[in-house]
């Protein structure tokens, strides 16, 4: 018979508390190395993944959604039964209906319309009502302005989270995203690599790592021009769903959270080179990562091999943001193999 020891055996370890509903099992997500995917790629720097998919409701954006409805309940403006309403491209969205589930309230969602079908099964299973939102909205500078003001009146007696424009998404990354990444790198962080969603997570943990060390930089991740939905082309054949474009844009059209000092570059991926990436690292090291979600990883991990292969960069140690896991991209063809 074989026997199977640990590094430490369980018994010696410190207990896990028990969580009292599943907001105790949200952050202190793990990094992996993935030096050895950047490497094949004539990488000359360590690589690291925060694995963000180790979340209850298997996204980053279970910090958010988290910390929104506590600051709704704190307020008083959440009571039992009370509606959730929100702009969301799904993996807030689903965060929000795993805890209001949890928490007595009910969800309703406005979401562009070509949101992952996995990701809205999950939230009709979590009893969320989804409102499809035409993807030509997002064109107009003034669009999404216009959407907030129509969800508003839509739903007079509701609890508008506002990911986008609410500072308590900048501030939660700010204390928790931010705070892992330098406590489990012992400091020893260069390059943070992220995509732009609510543009919360690149720009508050991005910004903590710079207030620790001033040389640490921050790369953008934004989608390339053919990843994009146009007035000719609304809905791409494949698309980098939920991830803003960063550069070249006026300020109204970005996220309010996101913050414009904060990248020192910004580098463009193709939907098609994430996927790539998603599929590559899943079979080379067994994670499952997200191809195009919020901030993609697929999207992230490109960049990040990008960089290592540059000389600037060898034996630098960058952390790519890893958002959510590729289970919820397997409806939108992003895990097909293409020669097939």
């Amino acid at each position: 018979m074989t026997t199977v020891t640990s590094p430490t055996p369980i018994l010696d370890q410190t207990p896990v508390p028990v969580a009292a509903d599943i907001t105790g099992l949200i952050g202190n997500t793990p990094l992996i190395d993935l030096t050895a995917y950047a490497t094949a790629r004539g990488g000359r720097a360590r690589v690291l993944g925060k694995v963000e998919a180790f979340h209850p409701l298997f996204s980053g954006k279970d910090r958010i959604a988290a910390a929104l409805i506590r600051q709704g309940e704190e307020s008083g403006a959440l009571k039992p039964g009370s509606l959730i309403v929100d702009v969301t491209g799904g993996n807030t969205g689903v965060a929000l209906a795993g805890i209001a589930a949890a928490r007595g309230y009910r969800t309703k969602f406005y979401q562009g319309d070509t949101t992952s079908p996995t990701k809205r099964r999950i939230l009709e299973a979590l009893g969320s009502e989804i409102i499809p939102t035409d993807n030509s909205i997002f064109l107009d500078p003034e669009g999404l302005e216009k959407l907030v003001e129509t969800i508003k009146a839509e739903n007079p007696d509701s609890y508008f989270t506002d990911q986008l424009g609410n500072p308590v998404n900048r501030a939660t990354h700010y204390e928790t995203t931010g705070p892992e990444i330098w406590r489990d790198t012992h400091g020893e962080v260069d390059v943070l690599v992220g995509g732009v969603g609510t543009g919360g997570t690149v720009s508050s943990a991005g910004r903590f790592l710079k207030d620790r060390r001033a040389d640490v930089k921050v790369v953008v991740a934004e989608p390339g021009e053919t990843s994009l939905p146009t007035e000719e082309k609304l809905n791409p054949d494949a698309e980098i769903d939920g991830v803003h474009k960063v550069a070249g844009l006026e300020d109204e059209q970005l996220p309010p959270n996101y913050d414009l000092t904060i990248a020192d570059e910004i580098v463009p991926v193709e939907a098609a080179d994430a996927w790539a990436t998603a599929r590559a690292v899943f079979r080379g090291t067994g994670l499952f990562v997200g191809a195009s979600a919020a901030a993609s990883a697929g999207a992230s991990l490109t960049v990040a091999a990008e960089l290592a292969a540059r000389p600037e960069y060898e034996g630098a140690t960058i952390v790519a943001v890893l958002p959510d896991a590729g289970k919820r991209y397997l409806s939108a063809g992003a895990f097909d193999d293409p020669d097939a």
